[in-house]
Order: structure tokens, then C-alpha cells, then sequence
């Protein structure tokens, strides 16, 4: 085996095993709340599709690029390909909708009262379950194609022009076919991205102005940076920053691999890395939001009267 082999098998063991582990806890953490708590707050149900999303993104690209980079390159049948694809996109897909969708959300819930999202503060909670819904049924028919193009590599098909990843492979087409593909595949990425740089933005300022208007409420002894305004800030700026970020070269490198005839080993990895970090980071951007988990920012910025 060679070192490079190794040192990309290491990497997508730990990312796999530290992000499978991180969710399954934050899964049980909201399993469990869904059994003791009274009244669960509505974004609990935003982050129990977002993690089950991200378990399936980890399990679907973490665990077969892993075994292809220690040597096993032929462990998937043509059903297996085509399936670990299809729920690594879906998965992927509904993670950026469930980002999407908690963003707004809460642009709608510390909105100023006199504001234009007034009506839709008390309605919003009933389009929580309709809106997380219509992203897994856009995401599982963007995302169809997959299991007609990819095949397994020792498929006795009659296919000669293949792209090779390491432990499947696809059909090969023409330029421009591939292109709208990409295209195709990317306008959903696009969109949600716009909506949370649009929602965190708006979020930030409306935070902002609330501070400066209830600033001179705030003891002198304690530090601005500790307000709950501060900390709420600060946290949906990670969240989405990193979301943002992650996703934003994954989306990249994601065209990249589709427009090429034949991506290399380099392209197919980073891919495959940049594909599993959010996923992999998101439990513990939880808990640095939150000590207690269950709060996240959400619990910070719901207690703050806005007038």
C-alpha cells in the first residue's frame, strides 16, 4: 500500500468514525428529549433530519472511500454502487435543506413584531414538517440519475467509457451532457447557500440593532461580548459559515469531477473529503453553540423580546 493510500485511508477513518459517533450521540441526546421533554421546540425536529441526513453521508461515502483506500477496491455489487451513491447525494442534499430551512426559520421567529414576517411568526412552526418533506422528495428525484449512470467496476455491461472512483464507476458523456448535469445538480446547492447567506445576514442585523437598542439595560460589569445577542451572533455565524464554506468547495470540486473525462486520484479524494467535513463537524459546532445541546442558538435568541 502505498503512503499517500494510507495517509488518505487514515484521514477518511477518522472523519468516519468521529462523525458517525458525534451524530449517532446527538441523535439519542433528541431521542431521548423526544420521550422526557413536554414540549419540544420546533427546530428539534429541523435537527433530527439534519442528523439522520448527515449519518447517511458519512456511512455512504466515509465507509467505501475508506475501504478503497486500504486496498479494497471491488467489495460493491452494481446494486450496492448504485444504492451508496444515491444515498450519499440525497443525504448530502438534505443536509443543505435542513441548513436552509432552520435559517429561515429563525429569521422569521426574533423578526421585529411590526415586521413584514409578523404573520408568519405563529404559522411558521405547522410549515416546519411540509417544507423538511418536500427536500427529501427534491432531493431523491434530482438526484436520480445516479443509479441509472453508475455502475459497479466489474459490471459485465457493455460499457466502455467509464470514470473510475475508485470502488464504482459511472457512464461517460459527452461534454455537454455532463455539463447540464453538473448544472442541473448544483442549482439546489446554489439556492439554499444564497437563502442561508441571505437569512444569516438578516439574522446578524437584526441582533445587532435589538443590542444597540437594549444596551443601556445591560449592567456595566458584565462584559457586551457575554449578552445573549453576543453569543447567539457568534454562533449563527459559525453554523453557517462553515456550512458555507464546506459545501461551497465540495460543490466545486463536485463539478469538477463530473465535467472531467477522467478525474484523478487527487480530484476523487479531495471530493470525497470536502464531501464528509460539515457532517463530520456539525456535532461538535452544536456543542460549542450550546453546552447543554439541546439549546443550540435557537434557545438564545427565542428569549429575546424583540418589540
Amino acid at each position: 500500500m502505498a503512503n499517500r493510500d494510507l495517509a488518505i485511508g487514515m484521514i477518511f477513518l477518522t472523519q468516519t468514525v468521529v462523525g458517525i459517533l458525534g451524530n449517532l450521540s446527538l441523535l439519542c441526546h433528541y431521542i431521548i428529549l423526544y420521550f422526557t421533554e413536554y414540549r419540544l421546540r420546533s427546530t428539534d425536529l429541523i435537527l433530527r433530519h439534519l442528523i439522520v441526513a448527515n449519518v447517511s453521508s458519512l456511512f455512504c461515502k466515509g465507509v467505501p472511500q475508506t475501504m478503497a483506500a486500504f486496498g479494497w477496491k471491488h467489495f460493491l455489487s452494481d446494486v450496492g454502487c448504485k444504492l451508496v451513491f444515491f444515498l450519499h447525494r440525497v443525504g448530502r442534499g438534505v443536509s443543505i435543506g435542513s441548513i436552509c430551512v432552520l435559517s429561515v426559520f429563525q429569521v422569521i421567529t426574533i423578526s421585529h413584531r411590526n415586521s413584514r414576517w409578523a404573520d408568519l411568526k405563529v404559522k411558521a412552526p405547522n410549515y416546519i414538517v411540509p417544507c423538511i418533506f418536500l427536500v427529501w422528495i427534491l432531493q431523491v428525484l434530482v438526484n436520480i440519475s445516479f443509479p441509472i449512470f453508475i455502475t459497479d467496476k466489474l459490471s459485465d455491461k457493455n460499457i466502455t467509457n467509464r470514470k473510475d472512483f475508485l470502488y464504482c464507476s459511472s457512464v461517460r458523456h459527452d461534454k455537454l451532457t455532463d455539463l447540464l448535469h453538473a448544472a442541473l445538480l448544483s442549482v439546489p446547492d446554489v439556492f439554499c447557500l444564497g437563502v442561508m447567506l441571505w437569512a444569516s445576514s438578516t439574522m446578524v442585523f437584526i441582533l445587532y440593532r435589538h443590542r444597540q437598542r437594549v444596551q443601556h439595560l445591560h449592567r456595566t460589569k458584565i462584559s457586551p461580548s457575554s449578552s445573549p445577542e453576543s453569543r447567539a451572533t457568534k454562533t449563527i455565524l459559525l453554523l453557517m459559515s462553515t456550512f458555507a464554506y464546506f459545501y461551497a468547495l465540495s460543490s466545486i470540486f463536485q463539478v469538477f469531477l463530473s465535467v472531467l473525462n477522467n478525474p484523478d486520484w487527487f480530484l476523487v479524494n479531495i471530493t470525497a473529503i470536502m464531501a464528509v467535513c460539515f457532517p463530520t463537524v456539525f456535532p461538535f459546532l452544536l456543542k460549542n453553540g450550546d453546552s447543554s445541546v439541546s439549546r443550540l442558538c435557537f434557545a438564545w435568541i427565542r428569549n429575546i423580546k424583540i418589540p
